[in-house]
């Protein structure tokens, strides 16, 4: 369901986009991949400066089809739309990125603040190959086409709703089973991002710019991005959503 554009500009008032905004990775004929920070189902791609500069470090890892010996990272570098990186996906090839250092915000609960960490990633991936997880909240292709397995922290998640979705605003949910395996037809040609999250009630510390920084709870959300090359002509995307500033 495509959300009205006064919900959105109501979401981005919050500090955190958690539950409405993700990364997710983009690669165009012949260019390097580049990480977007938005809403892909409603055409939605933060700026800078704007809201885009929320994002801390950007870091991404190109996995090749050689395996982990073909591993390329990289720091991505912000430019006016997005974090570009220095490669590209190429058949077989995998992109991960993640942002590990978003600001830690302060969530108002009922009696108490809680010290909340938005910790973004993303996926690419040339194919339904199965491959092994890589992020500590991460989705990856079984093998089986249209077909995903959840995994936190190298353990399948189970009962977690999953959405696959279009640049058009359709959109599809479906659950992980007790395998944290998830399916999905995909009627349309083009590209599709499949979304998730899960909030985490185990605190912690991280490393901060200024020490050690204290959190209660941790927001995880990860995307994986895909072109399908068969079915129906897709439903053209609406117009660009407007960036918060």
């Amino acid at each position: 369901m495509i959300r009205s554009f006064a919900v959105v500009i109501a979401l981005l008032a919050a500090v955190l986009p958690a539950r409405a905004h993700q990364i997710w990775i983009e690669q165009a004929d012949g260019q390097n991949a580049i990480v977007r920070f938005g809403e892909f189902g409603e055409n939605l791609r933060e700026v800078s400066p704007g809201l885009l500069d929320k994002l801390g470090k950007v870091t991404g890892t190109l996995i090749s089809a050689k395996g982990e010996k073909g591993e390329q990272k990289s720091d991505a570098t912000k430019s006016g739309d997005g974090f570009r990186l220095p490669f590209s996906a190429a058949a077989g090839d995998t992109i991960v990125a993640e942002d590990a250092s978003y600001p830690l915000y302060v969530r108002k609960q009922p009696g108490k603040d809680v010290n909340n960490w938005f910790y973004p990633a993303a996926r690419y991936i040339t194919s339904f190959a199965a491959q092994q997880p890589k992020l500590v909240f991460d989705l990856v292709p079984t093998g089986q086409e249209g077909q995903f397995k959840l995994v936190f922290k190298d353990q399948p998640k189970a009962k977690t709703k999953v959405t696959l979705v279009t640049e058009s605003g359709w959109q599809k949910d479906a659950h992980t089973d007790e395998q944290g395996h998830v399916t999905f037809d995909m009627p349309w040609k083009g590209v599709y991002v499949v979304e998730v999250s899960f909030n985490d009630h185990n605190g912690g510390e991280r490393a901060g710019t200024n020490g050690t920084e204290k959190y209660d709870a941790v927001s995880y959300s990860t995307t994986v991005t895909f072109v399908n090359a068969k079915g129906l002509a897709p439903i053209p995307a609406g117009p660009p959503a407007t960036p918060a500033k």
